[in-house]
């Protein structure tokens, strides 16, 4: 009562101050407050760029953690759309989808597939009238499914930076999980405006309170109730929703398909489930109280329904939900309630799709680069963007107009997807925005300077496609057969474009806002079945490099080998499937090999050999002294010196072979930069193979000591006979540190950074510092200032109805506490295979980011263990 008490003083407040002031014009005293509301009201600078139809087009993704439900809705939305007229399921592999091998045999979402449909259904609709509802009407959806495993990281953020809007979708049972947390964030860092639907109701353990709470701790948003679940005379079996915003109650038959949904009104409620009509009420309520807070104008409605939530009407409910999530801070968080699986809850959840989540023309301008400049793309092509400051007389001498120019960009957009179909070829997904990209239209990479033709318009569906003529403006396309293009890429088109040089400049730079690549974590090695082989399996890679980009390939300078690096196990995993059995390659993809090195532990003495032998057929002779010594101990002045590879290596003349310039007293058929160059590279010969396991030598200091005098003979010096007698004198003095037991192991060491909630932090740092001999350097507190939306929500004041069946020792909805960072130093071999146990220890939430700090001596126990 407290709580209601002080939230309805704040509000009284709020009056009293409207009321004493009086504006003359109290619709300018809410934009004055709400600028998000102005931009999405006003008209969009640009709306002579779109198809009049942009207002009705919904780009949404569907996000969450693995296994909360989301290919299971997607299913249902494409059933009752009309698109299907059969639901899949994820267990038979028979999702729309869910279209590849690999995600039908483990159950799996792993690319983003994009679905486009119309909700609700053409012969539904209602066109007529300006007040009828926003989901009365036909929106065309374009959505696409995510994967919710923490490897495919990637695929989710490549779709989160195109599109408008999402529903995460939360597991009823399990409540918010980690990887939800993670996606949340992302969608935090491109403002996305976002609903959520609580699954998995029908089944054994749901808490729809408990779950409504963590929304709140977890997600630091506050969680608007918009339905709540009905369990048949209270503690029944899950059977419909009761909808706040409308004052009713929606019935799905048991065992049906779904498509029948039986409306209760309030008076229906009184006579059959009188508790159920009351909580429904206080949810009514709760959500009116909770918008008041957060948007004036209904704040004002409110007041003049004289403080009866009940009077106040569901449009303008709908309308304030509306202005409260669109400016995608995540600080207010519509949730809905169903069922996917049982068909209970997703068609008023299409309804809020179209009634709450923003078209594109209501979202911020998208944000370009052009040459050194930052701006929003409006401000370009409404001519406000000065040209000439960023290049200058480059530009006057081309055109005197920069308006003109920009006026005859007929498209922009953004590549955010590239995917190998077996039947189509490559196929570059699109988000345009500007313009329409057209059937055979020039298409100028601003990233790569290379002009393609768009031949083939697509509009895709899942795994199959309709072709289309163009592609407007606000919309998600397929262009097939582009042969450069890649992920992140910005395309243009404007008209007479240079195929090489493409549109005049400065246009020819501009880029839309990238999408950033996450490091990888984890690597393996990919070895050819045979030296034939190794040409076909390079090409392979490069294409499914550019398919995901969060796949890196790289060679190792030692071993030769090809390691692929992902972000975690299951990743490569089905990287190798799709290596070995989509592309058919021939190869394996093994362990990967830890590099180490040896270093010298005390100087050697110095050692001279005398090279004499043929060489090519021709006689060679020259001699060298060398010796070696520790890199830090090594602090001799020396004639040349050069580092190569964590090495240093130095030649010394003595000073009766130096001329009056000082320079070496050599041949003139050995000039000293070839005497040099020859020397260095036998030396650096010597180190690359190690005396006591093949490793390289690392830290490592080489003097050489060259007397032209006594180690030239004449015409049978050469440059090869140098760098042989240079090789054989540093191996010499190799062997002599070996046999006195002064040759160490050195191991690479990481600098890694663990991100973990604070529940954990005591695990991990004993995890690292016992188990895995690294050394904790810094606790620090994750620095999420931009996503946390102020103060933590009080949790007691979140309203959510009780859960029937919760037990009094469950539901604990505290927060996982303030996110940590740990930074330390570990061996690399000790990280192999560290993501799996991270995440057992984190129950899931930890993640890491690493880099190679340095080589370090083995001690003597991980001596023995290598």
């Amino acid at each position: 009562m407290s709580v209601l008490t002080s939230r309805r003083g704040c509000l009284l407040w709020h009056r009293n101050i409207r009321r004493s002031v009086r504006l003359s014009n109290p619709k300018e005293c809410f934009l004055r407050s709400n600028p998000s509301y102005l931009y999405s009201t006003s008209h969009h600078p640009h709306d002579h760029h779109h198809d009049p139809s942009i207002k009705r087009t919904r780009n949404i993704g569907i996000i969450a953690h693995i296994d909360a439900g989301k290919t299971t809705t997607t299913e249902r939305m494409l059933y009752y759309s009309g698109f299907t007229r059969r639901i899949g399921d994820v267990d038979d592999g028979s999702t729309v989808t869910d279209f590849l091998p690999a995600e039908r045999a483990r159950g799996i979402t792993i690319q983003s597939a994009a679905v486009t449909f119309h909700w609700p259904p053409h012969q539904e609709s209602q066109t007529s009238g300006s007040d009828v509802p926003r989901s009365h009407k036909t929106h065309t959806i374009n959505l696409i499914d995510t994967p919710g495993h923490a490897d495919f990281t990637f695929e989710v953020l490549r779709s989160l930076r195109i599109l408008d809007g999402a529903v995460c979708i939360l597991d009823g049972v399990a409540g918010v999980e980690a990887q939800t947390e993670k996606v949340w964030a992302q969608a935090n860092n491109y403002s996305i405006p976002r609903i959520v639907f609580v699954n998995k109701l029908d089944r054994d353990g749901a808490a729809f309170e408990r779950t409504v709470k963590e929304v709140g701790s977890r997600l630091r948003g506050w969680p608007a109730v918009c339905q709540i679940p009905w369990w048949k005379g209270g503690k029944g079996r899950f059977s419909g929703v009761g909808d706040a915003i409308n004052l009713c109650a929606l019935g799905w038959q048991e065992g049906g398909d779904g498509k029948t949904i039986e409306t209760f009104s309030m008076e229906q409620l009184a006579e059959q489930e009188p508790e159920f009509r009351s909580e429904l009420l206080k949810a009514r309520t709760a959500l009116v109280e909770a918008l008041c807070e957060y948007d004036e104008q209904l704040l004002e409605t409110w007041l003049e329904c004289n403080d009866d939530t009940l009077a106040v009407p569901a449009q303008a409910i709908k309308d304030s939900l509306r202005r409260c999530i669109l400016d995608g801070s995540g600080k207010l968080i519509p949730v809905f309630a169903g069922a996917s699986f049982r068909n209970i809850g997703v068609q008023p959840l299409l309804d809020a799709v179209d009634d709450l989540l923003p078209d594109p023309t209501e979202r911020p301008d998208p944000e370009i680069s052009i040459g050194s400049q930052k701006a929003g793309l409006s401000d370009l092509l409404s001519g406000k963007l000065s040209l000439a400051t960023s290049t200058g007389k480059h530009l006057a001498k081309k055109t005197t107009s920069p308006t003109a120019l920009v006026a005859q960009i007929e498209a922009c957009a953004l590549a955010f997807k590239v995917v190998n179909d077996a039947r189509r070829g490559i196929l570059v997904y699109i988000r345009v925005y500007s313009g329409s990209v057209k059937r055979n239209a020039a298409l100028w990479n601003t990233n790569l300077h290379v002009t393609e033709r768009a031949q083939r318009l697509l509009q895709m569906q899942a795994s199959d496609a309709v072709e289309i003529p163009h592609i407007s403006a606000g919309q998600i396309g397929v262009i097939a057969g582009l042969k450069h293009a890649r992920t992140g890429d910005t395309l243009i088109s404007f008209p007479g474009q240079h195929a090489k040089t493409g549109p005049p400049a400065p246009l020819n730079t501009l880029q839309l806002r990238p999408i950033d690549v996450p490091p990888p974590v984890f690597f393996a090695a990919i070895e050819p079945h045979s030296l034939s082989e190794e040409k076909n399996v390079a090409e392979i890679l490069s294409l499914l490099l550019r398919e995901d980009p969060s796949l890196h390939v790289n060679v190792d300078e030692e071993s030769g080998q090809v390691l692929l690096s992902g972000m975690g196990e299951l990743h490569l995993e089905i990287a190798r499937d799709r290596l070995v059995n989509d592309f058919k390659a021939k190869a394996t993809m093994g362990n990967i090999e830890i590099s180490y090195r040896e270093c010298v532990l005390a100087p050697s003495g110095t050692h001279r050999f005398l090279f004499d032998r043929e060489v090519a057929g021709k006689k060679g002779k020259a001699s060298c002294e060398a010796s070696i010594s520790p890199l830090e101990e090594a602090a001799v002045e020396q004639d040349f010196t050069v580092h190569r590879d964590g090495n240093t290596i130095s030649i010394h003349f003595p000073a009766s072979a130096h001329d009056q310039n000082g320079e070496p007293s050599l041949p003139p058929d050995l000039p000293p930069a070839v005497v040099h160059e020859a020397l260095i590279n036998g030396a650096a010969a010597a180190l690359a193979r190690g005396p006591r396991r093949a490793f390289p030598l690392h830290a490592s200091h080489v003097s050489l000591r060259f007397n032209p005098t006594t180690d030239i003979f004449g015409s049978d010096t050469s440059p090869a006979a140098l760098s042989s007698a240079a090789r054989l004198a540093v191996q010499a003095a190799l062997k002599e540190a070996f046999s006195n037991g002064s040759i160490g192991l050195m191991e690479p060491v990481m600098n890694v950074v663990i991100s973990c909630d604070e529940a954990s932090l005591g695990a991990i740092v004993h995890d690292i510092s016992s188990a895995r001999g690294g050394h904790v350097l810094s606790l620090g507190t994750e620095g999420n200032d931009e996503s946390d939306i102020g103060l933590p929500v009080n949790l007691k004041r979140i309203y959510a109805p009780p859960d029937p069946f919760a037990s009094s020792a469950g539901g604990d909805t505290s927060g996982p506490g303030q996110q940590r960072q740990v930074t330390a130093r570990v061996p690399l071999k000790e990280m192999v295979g560290y993501l799996k146990h991270l995440r057992s220890i984190t129950g899931g939430r930890g993640t890491f980011v690493m880099s190679v700090d340095k080589f370090e001596r083995l001690s003597g126990p991980r001596e023995k263990a290598v």
